[in-house]
């Protein structure tokens, strides 16, 4: 389900018109979160670490509007889920696509991951069966601590939200993993961001 912005009305409409027009309107920001109790959970449950912390990112990101707009044909419009397409490395190392349902019940999501990951090292396809909008684009890149991050850009219009996942490294008695966000300007601005930050890390304290 979607609903349609009328963009004449918007509160956003000049941000929107100023943004669009941008061959490239994304702006980023890498952002460190404690892991510390999301990393426990994990290995206390047997759970798979990046499956239990894309959830709550996942949570937080459902819970701000804004980062559920999407540019469809000219218009905005907002889903009223978003589920995540995160890439997963195959066992040649190279990459293939997911398309994992959002769940709400962090067992019901990790059942979703595992299925995705099940089906990418069983076929030769780079995308999903399931595609759309409705999603973010994310990665794990648990090999590196970063500090900046730079997402590829298609050239075509985009609008969906990207993210990266560093390495989870020791900071004093803490877990830190640093997470890099990207969005469309003429849809988010760095409030927004901020929501999301706080809600994830809320998430992960849990």
């Amino acid at each position: 389900m979607l609903k349609t912005i009328d963009i004449n009305t918007w509160s956003r409409k000049q941000l929107y018109d100023h943004f669009t027009k941008f061959q490239d309107p994304y702006f980023g920001v890498t952002i460190p979160f404690d892991v510390t109790k999301a990393y426990k959970k994990a290995k206390t449950n047997n759970y798979s670490f990046f499956g239990v912390y894309l959830h709550a990112c996942m949570v937080a990101i459902n819970n701000v509007e804004q980062l559920k707009y999407r540019i469809l044909e000219d218009q905005v419009v907002c889903y009223d889920t978003i589920n995540a397409s995160a890439t997963i490395l195959k066992e040649d190392k190279t990459l293939g696509f997911s398309f994992i349902d959002y769940n709400e019940n962090l067992e019901f999501f990790l059942n979703n991951l595992e299925l995705e990951k099940q089906r990418i090292q069983t076929t030769g396809e780079l995308y999903p069966p399931k595609n759309g909008l409705d999603c973010i684009h994310c990665s794990a890149l648990p090999w590196v601590n970063f500090t900046g991050h730079k997402e590829p850009v298609s050239g075509n219009k985009e609008s969906v939200p990207k993210l990266a996942f560093g390495k989870a490294v020791k900071v004093n008695d803490s877990l830190q993993i640093n997470v890099a966000i990207s969005a469309n300007h003429a849809l988010v601005d760095g409030y927004h961001i901020g929501l999301f930050s706080e809600l994830f890390q809320k998430q992960l304290n849990k």
